[in-house]
Order: structure tokens, then C-alpha cells, then sequence
């Protein structure tokens, strides 16, 4: 082990408030890892929320591991260092289970790194009784686990509040019991919600397509979610505080799950269905834990303006002498008295999601916001002395043309307009940032069926939106790299043998291009084809509560008022 990689552990944790310790003599251990660095995994209030209500099981020891930093990454490999958890510095290999928290399909090959460096065999196969048990939750892989599955033992399909408990209870009387993994594999098979792809036996058809997708035995053939009926039980607020962060000046709350809009490309618009609302008396006493560990209050929530106490909220936070933040909000949902909150809240930026530049492609996605509702919001946020706005937009969407890239750079300079207006009588000039990202097919979602636009066609998109707006002052364009959106796309709706692409990508230090040469396996299939609506998808075996014969119809609907 090296001395030099444990001093730095030390040190961080000693710069953490609310890390917990517990001694591991006759526990269940659990490392929960992040297939990212520190920074962006002590910013995700679900991993947070987890590790606490993990080691509130008194039978759990949960400790912590992420990738580590650059730095890190030599020194580990100069001295042959196992990977080992913040809280303890014991090997990954250690624990009785690893428990990875994804929430995005980028983070994938990191995966595969912290196995390889945790000295735990990568393919599922390869291991047996004396390794970990790997198993993983998060969004992602209840979206679609099957680009994974020959890496991992168990899937957790639905909100992980709910399930890992009960898993965990399955795993401790297994383990009194004295059964061997594969015993427990059957066991735990039977839990409503846990998925386990090695009970599963898919086929192909020679052109590409899934012929079938069969269970072995009596195992169901689709896997039901899980979900937290009232999300009042889980208190998902910060529990961890570290200057390492995103949000280092900040205790975070959640607010609501889900989203009750329905925008068609929006995953968490379906599988985080029904939308719910935490209670103003749970909450008001969530901000007053979270304000005693920091003065700046963080709302999350995927739709955080459609709270119907979104107002008396904001008050509680400014009654106990906090500030606020919010990281988005509806351009329709927004009044004078919520930007006064936000800017007595000391809130600099506002953040809005047109996602289109013209209304007739929002009719599409099913984002009802009409131009003279952003146009007033802008002219409020302005007028409230709110000095900065971001506007989110996605390119590449079903039924786009060249005139609705052209109406993101028409729709930006009428909002820079009024914007420029509104700060030159109060004689105050901000900023409007413009974010944009390429449109990625979703599981779950009526778009899943779309492809994704070609690379070189996003490229030109782009350069017309920042060439156009690259003399406006006050305006700066930010975007995602369209080849990143190209492997977000091959593993979102990739099928089981993505996997070998993904462990040859791993073995070729992420050069894509080589991998992609080298698999006999074509990833344009994937990323590039509008799929049939009668073939059987990789992830038809999760059953979200939602019909495909619905999500079909939406995704026509929306091709008919694209010819509108």
C-alpha cells in the first residue's frame, strides 16, 4: 500500500463533516462506489443519501471509493497499490459487496477501471466466492443495464431507497446460512425489482435485431421497478460536507421526484413516474438540518418550479436567515415574488430550458412553453436584478430543420434584446450562456425509438449557432463534444454484446476509434438506425408501468405535428 496514497485519504476526510466509521467485526461491509472522481460523486445527493441510509442499518458498514484523481491514478499503478475505500483504506477486494451508484452511461468505462485497479476480475465469470459480490443502481442501468451485464452479478431496477435494504437483508440471512453466491443469486432472483442477467438468455437474429429474451426457470420474464411510495420516508438532503464539491458552500434538498410535463426525449418524465412532491412540513424541517451545516440552501428536483409551495418554501429558507439556490426553473412557472425570493436568496444566474429554438419543434417534444412566456420570464429575471441567464437547448431532435437552428440564434437575440434593455436602465449588464448538447434516444422514452443525428451534421449545426452568435456581446455558447453523444447513445440503448465493445474500449485506453475498428461489431447499428417498432428492445424486460403501445403512440404523434 502506499503510504503517500493513504496520507491523502487522511487528509480528505479530515476536511469532510458527516463522514461516519463503523467497526466491521461480524457487519455486512458494503463499499458504494462512483464511477467518477470525488468531486463529481460528493456532488450527487442520491449517492449521498445512500451511504447515510446505509449506515443507519445496524448490521451495514458502508464505506466509500470513487476514481481516483489523475495524480492518483500514477501512484496507484507506480506502486501496485489495490484501490481501497476512503473510510477504512481496506482493498476493494475486502468487502462482502461493491455497490456502484451510475447515474450516466459516459461514466461506463470508469467502471471497468476501479474493477481493474480494485485487483476484481472484470467479467463476471471470472470470479467466484472469495470476490466481492458487484452489483449496481442509478438511473442508467434502470434505464438499460444490459451493456453491463457481463460485468455485474445483480441490477437494482427502480429508486435504490427502496430496494437495497431488502437485498441486503436477503444477503445477511444468505450468509448465516452459509450459502455460496450462486445459492444466493437464486435467492435474491426472487426479489421484486433486483435483475440478474445471468438468469436471463437472449438471442440474435442474424441481421442484428433481438430474436428472443427468455428467462432460465421460473424467474419473471420483465423485472417491475421500484419506487418510493412516500418519498416524505427518505430524508434526501446533504449528510456529507467537503470543500471538494460542486457545492461546497451549500446543504442540499430534494424537493420533488420526477417530472409531471412529459417531454417526449426526457427519461426522468417516465420512469420516475407518478411525480411527487415532498410535504411543506417535511421540508421546512429538512432546511432547517441542512441550514445548521451551511447558510446557502440547494432546491433539487427535476421540477422543482412545479412544487405548489414552491413560494412558502423560499420563505422558510429566508426566515432562517439563509440564502437559496435553484438549479432550474420554469420559464412559465416564474412570478416576481420567486425572483425576489431568489434574489434575496443571493442567487446570481438563472437557469431556463427552451431545449428548442421554435415552437413548433416544442410542440414536438411535448415542451409546451410559448415564446411570450420565456420573453416575460426574462424581462421579470431582469428587472429583479438577476444579472445572468443560461438557456439550455438540444440539437438534433426528431423532425428538426435548418430553420429551427436558425430560430435557437433568432430566439437568442430577442431575449438578449430585452435582457440588454432591462440592464442598461438599471445600469447593470450580465451574461446569457447558452448550453447546448446533442440529443441522445432515451430508453423509456417515446423518442427511444429515433436515431441519433450523424456527428458531422451536429458539427455544422453548431458552428452555424456559435458563428452567428459569436459577435453578440453578452452571449457565449457552450456545448457538449457530438462524439461523446455518439458512446452515450451506443451504451444507452446498446444491447449485451455493447459489452464487448466496452471491454475492448477499456483495454485500449478509450481510444474508440481502434475499438471500433478491431470488435466485429457494428456500432453504428445502434446510434445511427431508427429502430422497427415490432423488434423486442434490450431493455423490454423492465417493466416501468408504462405501456409501449403508449410510448409508441407518443412518438408518432410527435413525428405528425413535426409534418405540421
Amino acid at each position: 500500500m502506499s503510504w503517500k496514497l493513504i496520507q491523502r485519504v487522511k487528509k480528505r476526510l479530515s476536511e469532510e463533516r458527516g463522514t461516519i466509521r463503523k467497526e466491521w467485526g461480524g457487519k455486512t461491509t458494503l463499499c458504494l462506489a462512483f464511477p467518477n472522481r470525488y468531486y463529481t460523486g460528493m456532488s450527487n445527493l442520491g449517492f449521498q443519501t445512500l451511504y447515510h441510509q446505509l449506515n443507519q442499518l445496524q448490521e451495514i458498514v458502508c464505506e466509500r471509493s470513487f476514481l481516483p484523481d489523475k495524480e492518483d491514478l500514477l501512484e496507484y499503478r507506480k506502486t501496485d497499490t489495490p484501490l481501497f475505500s476512503l473510510e477504512s483504506q481496506r482493498p476493494l477486494y475486502d468487502f462482502d459487496i461493491l455497490a456502484f451508484s451510475i447515474p450516466f452511461e459516459n461514466d461506463y468505462p470508469n467502471i471497468l477501471t476501479i474493477l481493474e485497479m480494485g485487483k476484481i476480475p472484470l467479467l463476471r465469470t471470472a470470479r467466484n466466492d472469495s470476490h466481492p459480490l458487484v452489483i449496481a443502481g442509478g438511473v442508467a442501468v434502470f434505464l438499460n443495464p444490459e451493456p453491463l451485464s457481463d460485468f455485474f452479478n445483480f441490477f437494482f431496477i427502480g429508486e435504490g431507497e427502496e430496494l437495497l435494504p431488502e437485498f441486503l437483508r436477503c444477503f445477511e440471512e444468505a450468509k448465516s446460512e452459509g450459502k455460496t453466491q450462486l445459492e444466493f443469486v437464486e435467492k435474491a432472483a426472487a426479489i421484486e425489482g433486483v435483475y440478474v442477467p445471468q438468469l436471463y438468455q437472449v438471442r440474435y437474429f442474424d441481421e442484428g435485431p433481438i430474436n428472443s429474451f427468455t428467462p432460465k426457470g421460473k424467474h419473471p420474464r420483465r423485472i417491475k421497478r421500484r419506487w418510493v411510495r412516500d418519498i416524505n420516508n427518505i430524508h434526501t438532503t446533504s449528510t456529507l460536507f467537503t470543500p471538494h464539491t460542486q457545492f461546497n458552500d451549500m446543504a442540499l434538498v430534494e424537493v420533488n421526484r420526477g417530472c409531471p410535463r412529459g417531454c417526449r426525449f426526457c427519461a426522468g418524465c417516465f420512469i420516475y413516474r407518478p411525480f411527487r412532491n415532498r410535504t411543506l412540513k417535511d421540508l421546512r424541517m429538512d432546511i432547517e438540518e441542512g441550514l445548521t451545516h451551511e447558510r446557502r440552501l440547494g432546491l433539487m428536483g427535476s421540477a422543482v418550479s412545479d412544487h405548489p409551495r414552491l413560494r412558502e418554501i423560499c420563505q422558510s429558507v429566508l426566515d432562517s436567515k439563509g440564502t437559496l439556490s435553484i438549479a432550474s426553473l420554469r420559464a412559465d412557472s416564474i412570478s416576481e415574488d420567486l425572483i425576489t425570493y431568489l434574489k434575496a436568496g443571493g442567487h446570481k444566474t438563472i437557469s431556463l430550458a427552451p431545449e428548442a429554438g421554435s415552437e413548433r419543434l416544442r410542440r414536438v417534444i411535448k415542451k409546451d412553453l410559448q415564446e411570450m412566456d420565456l420573453l416575460r420570464a426574462v424581462e421579470m429575471i431582469s428587472k429583479g436584478g438577476i444579472p445572468n441567464i443560461r438557456l439550455y437547448f438540444i440539437i438534433g431532435l426528431p423532425t428538426e430543420t435548418a430553420r429551427d437552428i436558425d430560430e435557437i440564434v433568432g430566439l437568442t437575440r430577442r431575449i438578449k434584446h430585452i435582457f440588454l434593455k432591462v440592464g442598461r436602465d438599471q445600469k447593470r449588464l450580465g451574461r446569457i450562456v447558452l448550453s447546448i448538447t446533442p440529443f441522445i434516444p432515451k430508453p423509456s422514452t417515446p423518442f427511444q425509438w429515433a436515431p441519433y443525428e450523424e456527428i458531422n451534421s451536429l458539427k455544422r449545426k453548431l458552428k452555424l449557432v456559435k458563428n452567428e452568435l459569436r459577435g453578440e456581446g453578452n452571449v457565449q455558447v457552450t456545448h457538449n463534444l457530438p462524439k461523446w453523444g455518439y458512446i452515450q447513445t451506443l451504451l444507452s440503448r446498446g444491447d449485451r454484446r455493447v459489452g464487448r465493445i466496452l471491454l475492448a474500449a477499456h483495454y485500449n485506453g478509450g481510444n474508440w476509434q481502434k475499438t471500433f475498428k478491431e470488435i466485429n461489431l457494428n456500432p453504428d447499428f445502434y446510434v445511427y438506425r431508427e429502430i422497427d417498432f415490432d423488434e423486442i428492445l434490450p431493455w423490454d424486460f423492465i417493466d416501468h408501468g408504462i405501456s409501449k403501445d403508449y410510448l409508441r403512440g407518443e412518438y408518432l404523434e410527435a413525428l405528425s405535428q413535426g409534418k405540421e
